[in-house]
């Protein structure tokens, strides 16, 4: 799944290609996303100026003229590509934003587990983003924010971490990431870690996703930016995907376990 260095990474890169065009029309191919793309969407768009394109969570928004704003969420394995010429619609191409000026940003998701909304207004009071909780990358994230919100919770720090509501965008694979570089075990239940393995955290935690984003993403099965660039993190992944192979902090063995449905990677020795 796309998580945030990915949708970062997709952000960045359209931004500059369109902002400041004005869309042509938006063809739907296949409405049946995981929310039914609304109709009309085409006509409610049509002559609109992008304005800005910005990132909530694991949501793309484009900002339009007319204070309407399009969130595309990117499911399991969705790509946001940008044409500059038009090419051959493949099975999975489900819409199409096209560009008076030319080019054209094609969405393709094979699970159909994303989707396409369209906000009036502020988008952040959107029901899709409404009570999400801080970016990681924020001022609002910091030690005492998890210290206290995890006091009294009997999850698993990888769940704890992984809950929107405690903060948007870290999925699984930044999550093992993280926990590995701050040495705290993914089982660990949330209300038993301190404040002071909370900062190591939220430091690791900033870090990965910072190295990932300036990477340009993790190349997981079909994961491309906005140009068709595949992302190069997972040369420098050091606990995700990497089980039976020596950690690269102590030279045990990276083992995994299944926590929450989800497969969790870590070192035995190095996280406690």
């Amino acid at each position: 799944m796309p998580e945030l260095p990915e949708v970062e990474t997709i952000c960045r890169g359209i931004a500059p290609l369109i902002v400041g065009l004005n869309i042509a029309e938006i063809i739907v191919r296949e409405p049946r996303l995981r929310v039914l793309i609304p109709a009309g969407l085409s006509a409610s768009l049509q002559g609109r100026t992008v304005l800005a394109v910005s990132r909530r969570a694991k949501y793309l928004l484009i900002h339009f003229s007319g204070d309407c704003t399009l969130l595309i969420h990117l499911g399991m394995s969705g790509t946001l590509r940008f044409l500059a010429e038009p090419l051959p619609f493949e099975c999975h191409d489900h819409a199409e934003i096209i560009f008076n000026q030319g080019g054209r940003l094609r969405f393709r998701d094979p699970r159909r587990f994303g989707a396409i909304l369209l906000a009036y207004g502020d988008p952040l009071t959107h029901p899709a983003l409404a009570g999400l909780g801080p970016e990681p990358l924020s001022d609002e994230f910091t030690a005492e924010y998890l210290y206290l919100r995890s006091r009294k919770k009997t999850v698993t720090i990888k769940f704890f971490l992984m809950e929107q509501k405690t903060v948007v965008g870290v999925g699984n694979i930044y999550v093992s990431e993280a926990l590995h570089a701050a040495g705290i075990a993914p089982w660990r239940q949330a209300g038993k870690i301190s404040r002071r393995r909370y900062a190591l955290l939220v430091k690791e935690v900033r870090a990965v996703l910072l190295r990932a984003i300036a990477a340009g993403g993790t190349t997981l099965r079909d994961f491309q930016g906005a140009t068709g660039k595949p992302g190069y993190f997972s040369q420098e992944l050091l606990a995700y995907g990497r089980a039976g192979e020596p950690c690269r902090k102590c030279g045990g063995e990276i083992q995994s376990m299944r926590i929450g449905g989800r497969s969790s990677f870590y070192c035995a020795v190095c996280q406690s």
